[in-house]
C-alpha cells in the first residue's frame, strides 16, 4: 500500500460578518484550498478542497480517472499545505499520462470544474453486483446524517456524501464539492480493500452522470441522495441497473431507477406527509 502523508487541514476558519441588524459577529466559514495534483512531478489538476482527507481525495480522484488500476501503483502521496500541492510518486509510471488528460470534460459539479478521460465510454463495461435496500434501512439511513455532527452545520456551504452498509455508517465526508467527497470515500475504500457489494452512497448534491458512474465505479449499486437527478444522470443509472433515490428527507423520497432493488414498506411512510405536502 502507498505511503500517505496525514496533512489534514482544519475545515473551518473564523471571519466577521454583519447581520441584518447592522451588527457586527465571527462565524465559521468552510476553509476552501486549493491543491494541485503533480503525478511523477508531472502537473496533473488542481482541486479546490476543505483538507480533510487530502490524500485519499487524490488516490480517489486517481481511481475515479482510471489513472490507476490498483493502490499499490502508487509508491506515496505527499501534500504539503505550505505550497498547496500533492505530490503523488508512482510505482512504474502511467503510460500516456499526457494523452489520457488532455480531452476535458467540463461538469455541472462545484469544487471540482473538469474531470478527464472518456468515463461515459466505459459505462457499459461496468457490472454491478445484485444488492438491495428496505424503506426502513432508507429511514434508518436518512435518520444517522440528519443527526450527523458536520461542517454543514456549524459553517454550511459544503457537501457531505457517506457509505453504508444498510443502516451503518462507514464513513462521513464533507468537502466543497461533492465529487471531491466521493472520491474520497473511493480512496478510502481502496485503502481497506473494500468492495462495494453491499453498500449504499450517500450524497446531499444532485445524482449527475459522473455521480452515478463514479459509484458505479466504486461497485455500489445503490446511491440516495437529499436532492433530485439530473436527466443523464436517470439515463445513465438505467443503463447500468443502479438504484438512485432522491428527495431523501424524513420520510419522503422517490426511487427514480433500478426500484427491483428497493423493498418497499409503504406501512412506514407519514400518510399526513401526503396531504400536507
Amino acid at each position: 500500500m502507498p505511503y500517505l502523508t496525514q496533512a489534514r487541514a482544519p475545515l473551518t476558519q473564523e471571519v466577521s460578518a454583519v447581520n441584518e441588524f447592522g451588527e457586527l459577529s465571527s462565524v465559521s466559514v468552510p476553509a476552501e484550498r486549493a491543491l494541485t495534483v503533480y503525478v511523477d512531478k508531472r502537473e496533473l489538476v488542481t482541486l479546490m478542497t476543505l483538507g480533510a482527507e487530502p490524500e485519499l481525495l487524490v488516490l480517489g480522484f486517481l481511481r475515479n480517472q482510471r489513472l490507476v488500476r490498483s493502490p499499490r501503483e502508487v509508491e506515496s502521496i505527499t501534500v504539503d499545505w505550505d505550497v498547496g500541492a500533492a505530490a503523488v510518486k508512482t510505482r512504474r509510471g502511467i503510460s500516456d499520462l499526457r494523452a489520457r488528460t488532455a480531452k476535458r470534460v467540463v461538469t455541472t459539479g462545484c469544487g471540482q470544474g473538469s474531470v478527464f478521460g472518456d468515463l461515459m465510454d466505459e459505462v457499459d463495461q461496468l457490472v454491478l453486483p445484485s444488492a438491495t435496500l428496505t424503506q426502513s434501512q432508507l429511514y434508518g439511513i436518512v435518520n444517522v446524517i440528519r443527526q450527523q455532527e458536520s461542517t454543514y452545520k456549524s459553517a454550511g456551504s459544503v457537501h457531505g456524501c457517506a457509505l453504508f452498509r444498510a443502516e451503518e455508517m462507514l464513513l462521513f465526508v464533507e468537502d466543497v464539492g461533492r465529487h471531491n467527497a466521493i472520491d474520497t470515500i473511493a480512496g478510502w475504500m481502496w485503502l481497506q480493500d473494500m468492495e462495494g457489494t453491499d453498500k449504499v452512497f450517500y450524497t446531499t448534491g444532485r445524482l449527475t452522470s459522473e455521480m452515478v458512474i463514479k459509484s458505479a465505479q466504486m461497485g455500489v449499486p445503490i446511491v440516495v441522495s437529499r436532492s433530485g437527478i439530473t436527466q443523464m444522470g436517470h439515463q445513465v443509472a438505467q443503463r447500468l441497473g443502479l438504484c438512485a433515490i432522491g428527495r431523501a428527507t424524513n420520510k419522503r423520497f422517490l426511487c427514480y431507477t433500478g426500484a427491483e432493488r428497493l423493498q418497499l414498506q409503504p406501512e412506514l411512510a407519514d400518510r399526513g406527509l401526503r396531504s400536507s405536502g
